[in-house]
């Protein structure tokens, strides 16, 4: 189950004495294996006039880093805490069985944490959800109602048709599965209701509301409107060699990196070696993941005016970021042509993005989804807020880094929300001083990544990573944010160091290591047997 999410979070007070009717709202708003250069305020080609605008008007994080994978990033974002401490170490249970396990993988969010809405209510918010939820299916008492929602519309499960969702992976609101009718585009329906939600709460008072966002797009399946795919086809008949030079030239021109900084190969084949069909193919391929994220800019732009109409806007706080980097999953050219984007199947077969494309999406970086490399856990985190951003940082970069723990300690100090002491202390720093124009670094201690034995650590502009079964790298990304020129040698007992503070922080929050545990694999085994 993958789930995809796009956070915005609204708050606007300046202080703890503030009144209710000051308070900011909190919108999170989470998108689904997106890549960091696909939005045109990141350097894509993409047309995002909304989300660039909220860029224009807020700030840019530059090394803003997520779980690496669907569900263990929204584990941690709702938490404050590392996945495995809140029973996601790899994926959510599958809708089609329950394991009934316990622990660090039992896959569904435990009793020992509390969630970003629960904090929320605690300070007088109205909290509501619309998207994909993933963190618990079979018991009711991992739904978000049953974790600090008031309201609910989306899935519990992780990626769903667009169009016709169905089997286990149908549209639920409240505690109460629905129909969808002919006209069901779950962009567009998730920003319906998301905005009915909005409208509906202040309707009953002027309490201030905490809205979490998470969009399935774009992640597989890749079903575009026939409009938008249109809009796209075409533009990617060059390859994604001439993709990448250009997304890297727009990102030196808005100032993220030099001209000179060296960045990842492309990891497909050599474009000229393909078939026209292949060729043809791949162009669809990605006109259609591009038509996704199209909708997704036409859907913010629908909230923000949304919002704007209300009075609201000057005085919610707005993040958008992805769950992880862009997906590898469909193979090395991916899967599918025009006319599954035509005429998609039930279900979630499919187009698939596939490799190729993926290490474009990401931009400059290597690697994508399922890693911790700068590829897979570090995506495009935006934050608008008028009432709370100085005016003269408007449009800024963020160069501190930041995670999805932070999250919580955020929303902590913007709403005044009280966090239980009965749970484990969330691992998160707040980064509201960044907001108002604090660049000093959020971390001044380090942080810490695990999934399917993939794992980093990051210490200052230090960090040690490396791929399942591969050895541990190191990398100074002051001068080499692309992960390049591997040091672990020539810095042997720098690299010696950070393993014995990963494997402490393991040990401590209960990794599976040196072996991995993976869902899937457990339960092909069981099959076996």
């Amino acid at each position: 189950m993958a789930l995809f999410t796009v956070l915005v979070v609204a708050i606007g007070f300046d202080c703890f004495t503030a009144t209710a009717d000051d308070r900011p709202n909190v919108v999170i708003v989470l998108v689904d294996d997106m890549g960091y250069s696909d939005v045109g305020c990141y350097g894509g080609e993409i047309e995002t006039p909304n989300i660039d605008r909220l860029a224009a008007g807020g700030l840019r994080f530059t090394q803003f880093y997520n779980a690496g994978r669907c569900c263990p990033t929204r584990a941690s974002l709702m938490t404050g805490l590392h996945p495995h401490q809140v029973g996601i170490g790899h994926m959510t249970e599958p809708p089609e069985r329950s394991l009934g396990f316990e622990g660090a993988y039992q896959g569904y969010l435990n009793q020992e944490c509390t969630t970003l809405a629960q904090v929320a209510k605690s300070a007088g918010y109205k909290t509501m959800m619309a998207g994909k939820w993933h963190l618990g299916f079979h018991e009711q008492n991992t739904w978000p109602c049953e974790r600090g929602f008031d309201r609910f519309y989306g899935c519990l499960a992780g990626g769903f048709n667009y169009f016709r969702p169905s089997g286990n992976r149908l549209m639920v609101e409240g505690n109460e599965v629905v129909e969808t009718g002919e006209d069901f585009y779950a962009t567009d329906s998730l920003t319906d209701m998301a905005c009915r939600y909005i409208g509906e709460s202040l309707e009953q008072d002027d309490a201030p509301f905490f809205l979490y966002l998470a969009y399935n797009a774009p992640h597989w399946p890749l079903n575009s409107k026939w409009e938008e795919f249109q809009k796209y086809r075409g533009r990617y008949t060059a390859g994604w060699e001439p993709l990448m030079k250009a997304r890297f030239d727009k990102q030196v021109e808005l100032g993220f990196w030099g001209q000179d900084m060296p960045r990842a190969e492309h990891v497909g084949p050599d474009w000229d070696s393909l078939t026209d069909k292949q060729r043809d193919d791949l162009d669809a391929r990605m006109a259609a993941y591009a038509g996704c994220i199209d909708s997704i800019d036409q859907n913010i732009g629908k909230l923000t005016e949304h919002l704007r109409e209300l009075g609201e806007l000057d005085n919610t706080i707005i993040f958008f970021l992805s769950d992880n980097g862009s997906c590898q999953e469909g193979g090395p050219l991916g899967r599918g042509d025009e006319a599954m984007v035509k005429n998609p199947p039930e279900g979630v077969g499919g187009v698939r993005l596939g490799k190729a494309w993926a290490n474009a999406s990401n931009t400059p970086f290597r690697l994508y989804k399922h890693f911790v490399h700068e590829g897979g856990a570090c995506t495009p985190m935006i934050a608008h807020w008028p009432a709370g951003i100085p005016q003269e940082d408007h449009g800024d970069l963020v160069r501190q880094f930041a995670y999805l723990p932070d999250f919580m300690a955020t929303l902590l100090e913007l709403s005044g929300g009280k966090y239980p002491s009965e749970v484990p202390p969330h691992v998160g720093a707040s980064f509201l001083k960044t907001l108002k124009g604090d660049r000093t670094p959020v971390h001044t201690r380090p942080i810490f990544w695990e999934h399917e034995g993939n794992a980093a650590m990051r210490d200052g502009d230090w960090k040690l990573v490396r791929e399942y079964k591969k050895p541990w790298e190191l990398y100074n990304l002051s001068d080499d944010r692309c992960e390049l020129q591997d040091l672990s040698r020539s810095n042997a007992e720098r690299r010696q160091s950070m393993v014995r503070q990963w494997e402490d922080w393991a040990t401590k929050h209960s990794v599976a290591f040196p072996e991995r545990f993976n869902m899937y694999e457990y339960l092909k085994q069981l099959e076996k047997n």
